[in-house]
C-alpha cells in the first residue's frame, strides 16, 4: 500500500481500517501501458507548465519499462497533450491555466512543446494518439475502441502530471473496469503534495501503486 508520510493517522484509521480501502487489484491476462502527456511542454523547464526535475527521472523510467513491455509483446499507447490551439478546441483550458496564451517569454532551447520528450521512443507497433484536448486520455480518442480490439484487460498507467491527466485517465480507465497498475517511478507531477497525496487516492480506491522493479518483475 503507498502511503505517503504527509497522511496522518486520523485518516489511516477511517480510509484503510475502517472503510478498508486497502486492497489489491492485481495483473490480468492482457495488458498495456499508458504513456500519458509525457512532451516536452511537461517535461522540459524551458516551457511553462514543465518541470524536468521530475520529469526527466520518469522519462528514464518509463523507457526502462517500455524496453521491457516490447520484449513481452506488450504494447504502448501513447498521448500527446495538445498546449496550442483555438479557444474552442482548448476549452476551459484557457481560463484555469496559462493554455492558449503567450509563453510569456519563455524560449524553448528546441523542439515542439506537443512534441514527446527524448528519450520517449514508441514502437512500431505502439500507438501515438496525436491529438489529446481534455485530461483523461480516454476523452475524444479512439483509446479504449483500440484496448478492446487488442483484448486488454491490465492498464499500466505512466505519464504526468500524477494529479492533473494520469489522475483523470486513472478514473475513467477503472469505470470501464480496467485493472490499474501505476508504477511510481514512471509519474510525475510538479507539486510533490499533489504527487504524493493522488497517489495514496489510485491505490486506496483504483488500482495498485508499485514500485518500478515490482511490476517489471510481474511482466
Amino acid at each position: 500500500m503507498y502511503i505517503p508520510e504527509l497522511v496522518p493517522e486520523d485518516d489511516k484509521e477511517v480510509l484503510l481500517e475502517k472503510a478498508g480501502y486497502a486492497g489489491s487489484v492485481g495483473f490480468g491476462e492482457t495488458p498495456a501501458v499508458l504513456i500519458v502527456d509525457m512532451t516536452n511542454a511537461f517535461v522540459e523547464d524551458d516551457y511553462p507548465n514543465g518541470y524536468a526535475e521530475t520529469g526527466k527521472p520518469a522519462v528514464e523510467a518509463i523507457s526502462r519499462l517500455m524496453d521491457d513491455a516490447r520484449k513481452h509483446g506488450i504494447r504502448g499507447y501513447y498521448a500527446k497533450a495538445k498546449t496550442e490551439g483555438s479557444p474552442v478546441e482548448l476549452g476551459r483550458w484557457t481560463e484555469s491555466t496559462g493554455l492558449g496564451e503567450d509563453d510569456q517569454g519563455h524560449e524553448p532551447t528546441d523542439g515542439n512543446p506537443d512534441e514527446l520528450a527524448d528519450g520517449i521512443e514508441p514502437g512500431p507497433q505502439d500507438v501515438v494518439i496525436d491529438e489529446k484536448y481534455k485530461p483523461s486520455m480516454f476523452f475524444g480518442t479512439q483509446l479504449e475502441s483500440m484496448l478492446s480490439y487488442d483484448g486488454v484487460d491490465t492498464l499500466i498507467v505512466t505519464g504526468m502530471t500524477t494529479s492533473g491527466c494520469v489522475r483523470a485517465t486513472v478514473v475513467d480507465a477503472f469505470s470501464y473496469n480496467y485493472r490499474i497498475i501505476v508504477p511510481e517511478e514512471c509519474v510525475a507531477d510538479r507539486s510533490q503534495i499533489s504527487h504524493e497525496t493522488t497517489l495514496f487516492d489510485i491505490d486506496m480506491k483504483y488500482g495498485d501503486v508499485r514500485p518500478l522493479d515490482d511490476v517489471l518483475e510481474q511482466l
